[in-house]
């Protein structure tokens, strides 16, 4: 039976408490099949508040302890929390799954992708990158699920995907910390504005080759990759669906 995914940044910002009822609740009326995604954030959903903007290292640390938070409050209980960064007075979730909630949490890096080894049921990524993978798995991560995202943008005409897809997801090949640290959409609009429209085919398969999407998919499995999700950035989802049906998933089986 297919689970559900829920995924938000879970740093200084975040209503802790009210993940944890929100994902506790999300689970009951799923009969479990939900899984919460978190991860350090990015300036473009927190900056509104006006606080400064932590380093890496310090949002990892923020992550850690309300990872820590969240499973406190999923045990039961009325809890108290007196840590470095949140502080919880009282607090009692009353509706709970049977089991509990997993964590997947995501890392792009060596940094995250560690304690997302050390503290996740699951990690989230979107590279097929196998020394990521192997951080994963060595950080305490063993056979735990591995997710990736993928993004094609499927379009008899390349030309137009290729279009399309640089002005959606051009974000992609922002270099460096660009994407966790711009604050405005505007920033984010001004930067891709510097990425050549060419390379986004290196990031995204544009186009109706199925033989590019396949090998594409298969990077992802060779890094060791438990479970791809595929996105459609393009507009055939019709085409997209019967392509991947037809020749793409039959090859994967």
């Amino acid at each position: 039976m297919a689970s559900i995914g829920y995924f938000l940044s879970c740093e200084q910002y975040g209503p802790r408490e009210l993940v944890a009822q929100a994902a506790a609740t999300a689970a009951v009326q799923l009969d479990g099949r939900f899984v919460l995604g978190v991860g350090s954030g990015e300036a473009l959903n927190e900056h509104v508040l006006g606080d400064a903007w932590p380093s890496v290292g310090e949002r990892l640390a923020m992550l850690e302890e309300a990872v820590d938070l969240i499973r406190l409050l999923h045990r039961g209980g009325q809890v108290s929390h007196h840590g470095e960064y949140y502080e919880v007075q009282e607090a009692r979730i009353y509706t709970r799954p049977e089991e509990p909630v997993p964590i997947y949490v995501s890392g792009f890096g060596p940094q995250a992708t560690e304690l997302a080894g050390r503290i996740g049921d699951g990690y989230c990524t979107v590279l097929p990158d196998a020394d990521l993978v192997r951080t994963f798995r060595e950080s305490g991560g063993g056979d735990k699920p591995v997710q990736a995202g993928m993004k094609v943008c499927w379009d008899t005409d390349r030309e137009a995907a290729l279009d399309r897809a640089h002005r959606l997801w051009a974000n992609d090949l922002l270099p460096g910390q660009l994407a966790q640290t711009l604050p405005r959409p505007q920033d984010f609009a001004d930067a891709t504005s510097l990425v050549p429209r060419d390379a986004i085919g290196d990031a995204i398969v544009c186009g109706d080759d199925t033989a590019e999407h396949l090998d594409r998919v298969q990077s992802y499995l060779a890094a060791g990759v438990d479970e791809v999700y595929v996105q459609q950035v393009g507009a055939d989802h019709d085409g997209f669906f019967r392509a991947w049906g037809d020749h793409i998933l039959p090859k994967l089986s």
